[in-house]
């Protein structure tokens, strides 16, 4: 029986997903080579999660999990039918991977270490006798008279498939996807997606590294509102409330040329007249009256933080609680609850390019991943126009595509 071959284009998790799904499926039927430009495969797997590899995220519900997505949520949904979170998880322990799930609903392998992910793919596709060309890169691909592709690498060597998968991730510019516009597919104007906010001559950059465990971030002007840990870093603001905040608000902030006002509220108060409240009761305590006002009365709020605004707030360290003025007052309550922050430009986050844009979904099949302009081409992983908060929601598209379209080019 003469073996189907399949070409995947692009070493990442999307990719050895698909490659590994339709070789297993396949078992001795199947030829399955991917090709990645780079001399190391699954670069993003590597430096996920600050080198911990961040797989997925424990989300309980169908629901739960689409939320995580600015865009793709509603193509996703039937896909997570076949494969979603838990999949994920059964998928990697089945392969020997023991996982965690953190407070914050991201799983991790036990061991905090990305390379357990990466040798779990590379075993699984050794064993499945996938071959993995690195130092490849595809710089073109076209349709054959007979039904099958024809790739043409860097060298100008060519190989031809009876399928091919596109995991060639997202690019920062349109020009990125010129490869595949030439075959006729419509692309999503890419656009970055979560960064961190650059804000210059910022006096909090003295705080690089203190953390707020829960803020809430507005950008003025806008509908945008996310809440979650905020980092302040030496440029400017980090954190998932930021990252969050970028993702929901990728072509909104794209348009304002990555300059607008944040806002920031470092409290659990709604506004800065339940702030100013507060505030005046710890005035009025016998706890609190006789002490100096840099002792902190919230225990969530960093004390370096508290320092800064009390500053920013024309309040001196010597001033006791009784004796502060309410003008003085009314000035903290509103840094606490509304600080506005200068944004100049963003920031990629830890090396973990993230765009929204890529090939339109509606031009794939949402049952195989499969072209309905080509047949035989299917696509998946960041190429596509999906794209998740922080999380663990990007890996597991890229593991939900990735696998939906190996079972696709198996069965098309």
């Amino acid at each position: 029986m003469t073996k189907i071959q399949i070409g995947v284009v692009g070493g990442g998790a999307a990719g050895f997903m698909g490659a590994i799904a339709a070789a297993e499926k396949h078992g001795h039927h199947a030829s399955v080579t991917i090709f990645e430009k780079n001399r190391a495969v699954l670069s993003k797997v590597r430096v996920s999660g600050g080198g911990r590899c961040n797989v997925t995220n424990a989300a309980a519900t169908l629901p739960q999990l689409c939320a995580g997505y600015p865009r793709g949520a509603k193509f996703l949904r039937p896909l997570f039918e076949i494969f979603n979170n838990h999949d994920t998880v059964a998928w990697f322990e089945k392969r020997g991977v023991a996982l965690k799930t953190e407070p914050d609903g991201r799983v991790f392998p036990t061991t905090d270490r990305s390379e357990t992910i990466i040798n779990c793919l590379l075993n699984a596709a050794q064993r499945a006798g996938i071959e993995v060309k690195t130092s490849c890169a595809v710089a073109q691909i076209c349709p054959t008279e007979s039904g099958r592709f024809r790739l043409t690498t860097a060298d100008a060597t060519t190989h031809e498939f009876d399928r091919v998968l596109i995991t060639s991730g997202g690019h920062p510019q349109s020009t990125g996807y010129d490869w595949l516009a030439q075959l006729g597919l419509s692309v999503v104007v890419p656009t970055p997606s979560l960064f961190t906010f650059n804000v210059p001559e910022s006096p909090f950059h003295a705080l690089s590294g203190v953390a707020v465990k829960l803020a809430r971030v507005r950008v003025a002007g806008t509908k945008l509102d996310e809440q979650g840990p905020l980092l302040f870093t030496h440029f400017g603001l980090s954190g998932p409330s930021v990252l969050r905040t970028s993702a929901w608000g990728a072509r909104t902030l794209a348009e304002k040329n990555y300059a607008f006002t944040a806002l920031a509220n470092f409290t659990t108060f709604k506004t800065d007249q339940v702030a100013r409240q507060a505030l005046e009761e710890a005035r009025q305590d016998l706890r609190y009256r006789l002490k100096f006002v840099h002792t902190l009365p919230f225990a969530d709020l960093p004390h370096r933080l508290w320092v800064l605004l009390l500053e920013m707030s024309h309040i001196p360290d010597t001033m006791r609680w009784a004796d502060l003025p309410a003008k003085n007052l009314n000035r903290l309550a509103e840094h606490l609850t509304n600080c506005p922050f200068l944004v100049r430009g963003k920031t990629t986050f830890k090396e973990e390019f993230v765009t929204c844009g890529g090939i339109d979904l509606n031009e794939i099949d949402p049952q195989t991943l499969e072209s309905k302009k080509l047949k035989g081409l299917f696509f998946a992983g960041e190429v596509l126009d999906i794209d998740g908060i922080t999380g663990g929601y990007n890996f597991q598209s890229a593991w939900t595509t990735g696998y939906v379209a190996g079972q696709g080019m198996v069965n098309a």
